[in-house]
């Protein structure tokens, strides 16, 4: 199986319920959504089969595998995820949840972007806390879903304004303050912030 990789590094997880967590970042190459507050670039890639990405993915002394994008269900299926079991490896995978996912993932983490979710299993819900408020409908209906851990994000606005505006900021800051007290009123959620960035690591 081959597979359009946009780059593998070693890092701590800074979001949601595995922050902290020393893990392999495996970023796939593309999505099939465009969201206008996306703040990776995936797009580029080279094609990699399985043995070399085993290959470099075993570098690193780490067992727990975060398989990113873009959008990974595009491109995993179940065998690739057998694969890494049989070399000792925990999967992490975040998702947009739009598509399916292989049912052997052992940890599902879905950010959703529309409005439903069709990947199948979920684990972690992370929904984003956006600048100009929160949806209350689309909260109480995520968290319905049935999951493990129900994560809300501050969405970081920064790519929509120049760099030393100074409005990043601030709607960055008012955006924290609206998102704690929407989980203080409802304790179902937990924060997640995105802590790599505070670190300045990747």
């Amino acid at each position: 199986m081959a597979l359009k990789v946009n780059e593998i590094f070693y890092s701590l997880q800074g979001e949601g319920f595995f922050t902290g967590t020393p893990a392999v970042f495996l970023r796939l190459s593309g999505c099939n959504l465009k969201c206008p507050f996306c703040d990776t670039i995936h797009e580029d890639g080279e094609v990699m089969d399985e043995a070399e990405i085993f290959r470099k993915i075993s570098d690193y002394p780490a067992r727990h595998v975060v398989i990113t994008g873009g959008e990974p269900a595009l491109q995993i299926d179940a065998s690739l995820v057998d694969s890494l079991h049989a070399s000792g490896w925990y999967v992490q995978v975040e998702t947009n949840g739009t598509l399916p996912l292989p049912g052997n993932v052992d940890w599902i983490t879905c950010s959703p972007k529309t409005d439903r979710i069709a990947c199948g299993r979920v684990d972690e819900i992370k929904l984003l806390y956006m600048a100009d408020g929160l949806d209350d409908d689309r909260a109480r209906r995520f968290g319905a879903v049935a999951a493990r851990c129900y994560s809300m994000q501050p969405c970081d606005c920064s790519k929509s304004f120049p760099d030393g505006c100074g409005e990043a900021d601030r709607r960055n800051s008012a955006t924290l303050r609206e998102c704690i007290g929407y989980i203080k009123a409802h304790p179902q959620w937990r924060l997640s912030l995105q802590t790599h960035k505070m670190l300045g690591i990747r």
